[in-house]
């Protein structure tokens, strides 16, 4: 069965058939909520709470892509959660700067892949700096750099899973892209020479 047909089996009671569904998009979801929460026990939860969402929420469901949808619940659980722990702290998410309006290239080293143990151990650090640059932005920009930079979603994907205009979900990301290649400056050493702003790369 494709999605459209699994989606429509278990709007009729087929957990089998919502199970393959899951295990279809079960890994996005926690990546995006990792990105999203930088936690990957609160990642977990949120990525199950999400799906425990979905499956209640089936009736919804009108067709179109069921990934967009789903996605669409998972991203608003981690708004939700980030929402919960921001009732609980006290610092400030840094806020955006609206002259970085302009979009760039998508960043090739955002992008998830299936690298050798080898290239995961010598790219750690930079991914350790990724995540923290993206957790100190809004999370509806940060939202934005996960999805379209980092899950590979085109605009049309993000603007179904989101319901945000397209317009919007570009301006977002021009400026959430500006924000993070500033913040990884401060890692510059683990940067490729082209992403440098200092004079070694393209500034």
């Amino acid at each position: 069965m494709d999605e459209l047909e699994l989606a429509r089996a278990a709007q009729k009671g087929d957990l089998n058939a919502f199970n393959h569904l899951v295990f279809e998009y079960q890994e996005m979801a926690f990546n995006l909520a990792y990105r999203m929460l930088g936690d990957p026990d609160i990642a977990a939860d949120a990525t199950q709470n999400a799906f425990i969402s979905a499956y209640k929420a089936l009736g919804g469901y009108r067709g179109g892509s069921f990934k967009s949808w789903v996605m669409r619940i998972v991203s608003n659980a981690c708004l939700d959660e980030i929402r919960r722990q921001k009732r609980r702290s006290t610092v400030p998410l840094e806020p955006y700067d609206p002259e970085e309006d302009e979009e760039i290239e998508s960043p090739f080293w955002l992008k998830d892949g299936s690298p050798s143990p080898e290239a995961i151990l010598e790219s750690s650090e930079l991914e350790d700096a990724i995540q923290k640059c993206l957790q100190s932005m809004k999370q509806d920009f940060r939202l934005m750099v996960v999805m379209v930079d980092i899950q590979g979603l085109d605009y049309q994907e993000v603007a179904d899973s989101t319901g945000l205009p397209l317009g919007t979900i570009k301006s977002r990301l021009a400026r959430a892209r500006g924000k993070l290649r500033e913040c990884l400056q401060f890692f510059r050493e683990l940067l490729p020479d082209i992403f440098r702003l200092d004079g070694e790369g393209i500034q």
